[in-house]
């Protein structure tokens, strides 16, 4: 008996499944994205003061609003630095809203970020407000500002300015005494010229958003300067915010075509004419990917990027003349990683530095002059950030007084991350400091000195715990934040077993790989599996880490009956060598796929497996990869969910492919053979396309196109667009809770 699709999809969505429910044991949509069942306790943002004994964090005040908390690390005394109280302006009934705050580098001044609005990816635009805690006065920056136009405010060194950018300009405000009170340090700042800041592409890919800096001894500022004419506008069309639809332009360079021209000038924090560095080059075709001082001097230090991304030259510059000479210069046959890295120490005669030159990520301490250099990290591995390409340093803290720097690594399970002590001589092997009996994923938040860090700790399936711990013994003097109440709903769900393997891929490398079976597991039943894939070199899939409500969606799948399981194809960056990592290059797509591919045949040999039933899904990358796998393994997956993919690598930014693809106009067969939009007429399995038609990042143009491919070669398939969410497809009412549950729908029809 066929029953008609209308009534499958009315049962489907009166189950459980779709409801709140009522077994703590079973997991539904209802509860994982629209109820708080499984939220986590909150814990800051905490802030290590310059001492390095003490932090503050945010609680909620007795009476409403938020108190800034001062805490001792030793002790753990508590103090109300800030009462939400002292954060009322004049006139108002309530207290401005903490999003971020930060201190001066004397402590008795704050500086509180609020009433934020979004930039491309982030909020980073807003009102900025200062409190003298002397006498407890609070002033909003920006003297006749627009409310939400300042930008990245950050205290003088000596504590008694401001600078902050406004609508593309600088300014430093003066917080007492002396006139004028505002200086204004440039003045040819439009939306096509953009002084302290960046466009898209500088943001999304080089993970520049703050784009000044004070120098040492508060007397100049060094900053960017982006010229972006020339950049095409991407049209995004809005369609539903009025009577009649309008454009959305964004400035967005695709591979191939013309970025930005970048620069870096020092001005007087008084006023005057910008000195230019003199950076060769030109400034279209190569990038200043980072800029700060050097230490305590009047030198600037840049890392310069060729516009292939396999040359960093590291330059410094004369601030008073604009003079540049090269320091070091880093060369690879695929591409060279920015480095986030550098330190100044033994004041200012060395500083650290990241290189995989020996084949892999280790840290150096270079001469100020480049011309000699030590491996601190020795060994066949390498050390880790997981959000390194998204601006964050391996290096998490120092020493100097022991010697000695801290940062994460995991030479043993690519899959974990810990904590290791090496020293600064580069004499012996980094000692680890975190607990052997503590296997997951640790993170670090280390106080200046060295003695004390806020670590916290999870693993796959386990919600992280907080904690204030002491170094180098790693001894915990108190728990910041226990999640027991969320540990205790996830301990009491109905689980199957979750296990970490190694399968073999396309080439001579096993690949790391976890798989969710289900409650009441029985090896002599066939199981469908779905795959949950991103394959591209900026994320990583197969972590020992807790992974909140993909983690909790996963295990409900599971509980209906699927396996669920996930691999990491050579590319992603786990810490296995740069050999590892770059194989992909101008491959983006095949190799992966390859992998993948191999890995899913391996599965499915396994006896409870029915591999008639293979799915997969993933998002942006991830959904790329689904893509790439339906369309050149039909055989082997039979089902795909690609959310937001990009499914023609022209579309995609410059930044970004140019550095794993090189330029479309030189290998354009690469870029043809790595598209997942080339292999449409291929398709044979069930495909569901999910894209938000407001999306900034990867346009909705991939997936109109892909359909106009799907369309021409006869190929049926589903497509849900989302109008005018981003890349996130995360804005509006009930969108997160609607996706997962298109999601499930989809799965339970084609793959159950």
């Amino acid at each position: 008996m066929r029953l008609h699709r209308s009534f499958l999809l009315l049962v489907a969505a009166t189950t459980p499944l779709f409801g709140q429910g009522s077994d703590p044991g079973r997991l539904t949509l209802q509860r994982i994205f629209a109820s708080r069942d499984f939220f986590g306790e909150r814990f800051g943002p905490a802030k290590w003061l310059a001492s390095g004994d003490a932090y503050t964090t945010l609680e909620l005040a007795v009476g409403g609003g938020t108190d800034i908390v001062r805490y001792e690390a030793a002790t753990g005394a508590r103090t109300v630095l800030v009462p939400s109280a002292r954060l009322i302006p004049a006139g108002a009934q309530d207290a401005i809203d903490i999003e971020d705050y930060s201190w001066s580098p004397d402590g008795k001044r704050l500086l509180v970020f609020t009433n934020s609005q979004r930039v491309w990816r982030e909020n980073t635009r807003g009102d900025f407000w200062v409190l003298d805690l002397g006498n407890w006065r609070l002033r909003k920056l920006g003297g006749g500002a627009k409310p939400s136009t300042l930008m990245f405010a950050k205290f003088s060194p000596d504590g008694g300015r401001v600078a902050y950018v406004r609508e593309h300009d600088l300014y430093v405000e003066r917080l007492e005494g002396g006139a004028p009170a505002i200086t204004r340090l440039t003045n040819d700042g439009s939306p096509t010229r953009i002084n302290g800041t960046f466009d898209w592409v500088y943001e999304e890919e080089l993970s520049l958003r703050d784009g000044f800096r004070w120098s040492p001894a508060g007397r100049r500022i060094a900053y960017w300067q982006l010229d972006v004419t020339g950049v095409k506008d991407f049209v995004l069309i809005d369609d539903t915010d009025s009577l009649y639809s309008f454009p959305v332009p964004v400035q967005y360079p695709k591979a191939g075509t013309t970025n930005s021209a970048a620069r870096v000038g020092i001005v007087s924090t008084t006023g005057g004419a910008t000195t230019w560095l003199a950076v060769p080059g030109d400034p279209r075709n190569n990038y200043i990917a980072r800029m700060e001082w050097a230490g305590e001097s009047a030198d600037v230090v840049l890392q310069h990027l060729n516009r292939l991304q396999n040359t960093l030259t590291l330059y410094r510059a004369d601030a008073r003349t604009g003079l540049v000479k090269p320091i070091l210069v880093e060369r690879d046959s695929a591409w060279v990683d920015v480095v986030n890295d550098l330190r100044w120490l033994d004041g200012g005669r060395s500083f650290t530095w990241v290189s995989e030159k020996n084949g892999w990520r280790h840290l150096y301490v270079v001469s100020r002059d480049g011309t000699s250099s030590r491996d601190v990290t020795p060994g066949a591995f390498d050390i880790v950030n997981p959000a390194y390409l998204f601006g964050e340093p391996f290096v998490l803290g120092t020493d100097e007084q022991a010697g000695t720097v801290y940062l994460t690594a995991s030479p043993d399970n690519p899959t974990q991350l810990y904590l290791y002590r090496a020293r600064l001589d580069g004499q012996g092997a980094p000692a680890r400091v975190t607990p052997a009996s503590q296997p997951g994923t640790h993170a670090y938040d280390i106080a200046p000195g060295g003695r004390w860090a806020i670590h916290s700790w999870s693993s796959f399936g386990t919600p992280p715990v907080v904690q204030l711990v002491r170094l180098p013994s790693h001894e915990v003097v108190r728990t910041l934040v226990s999640n027991a109440e969320l540990r205790a709903r996830v301990a009491a769900l109905t689980r199957g077993q979750a296990e970490f393997f190694r399968v073999r891929g396309g080439g001579e490398y096993d690949l790391d790989a976890w798989m969710i079976k289900p409650p009441g597991f029985d090896s002599t039943k066939k199981y469908p599996v779905l795959f949950n894939v991103y394959g591209e070199p900026a994320g990583q899939t197969v972590q020992d880490a807790w992974g909140g409500a993909q983690y909790l969606w996963h295990l409900m799948l599971a509980q209906q009956g699927y396996i669920v399981a996930s691999v990491d194809n050579r590319g992603t960056p786990p810490p296995r060598g740069r050999a590892w990592r770059k194989s992909v290059y101008r491959k983006i797509g095949i190799l992966a796929t390859a992998d993948q591919t191999a890995a899913a045949r391996a599965v499915a040999q396994r006896r409870y497996v029915d591999p008639s039933r293979i799915g997969v899904w993933g998002w942006s990358g991830g959904g790329s990869m689904t893509l790439n796998l339906l369309f050149r393994s039909p055989d082997v997956y039979h089902m795909g969910m690609a959310v937001a993919p990009v499914t023609d690598l022209r579309f995609y930014d410059t930044i970004y492919t140019e550095r794993y693809m090189g330029l479309p106009q030189d290998n354009a067969e690469d870029y043809r053979q790595s598209s997942p939009v080339t292999f449409a007429n291929a398709l044979r399995g069930d495909l569901l396309l999910v894209h938000g038609s407001g999306d900034d990042n990867v346009h909705f143009q991939n997936s109109e196109t892909l359909i106009n491919a799907l369309v021409a070669a006869g190929k049926p398939f589903q497509m849900m667009e989302y109008p005018n969410r981003t890349h996130c497809i995360c804005e509006r009412q009930g969108t997160t809770l609607h996706l997962y549950s298109l999601l499930t729908r989809y799965l339970e029809e084609h793959l159950r």
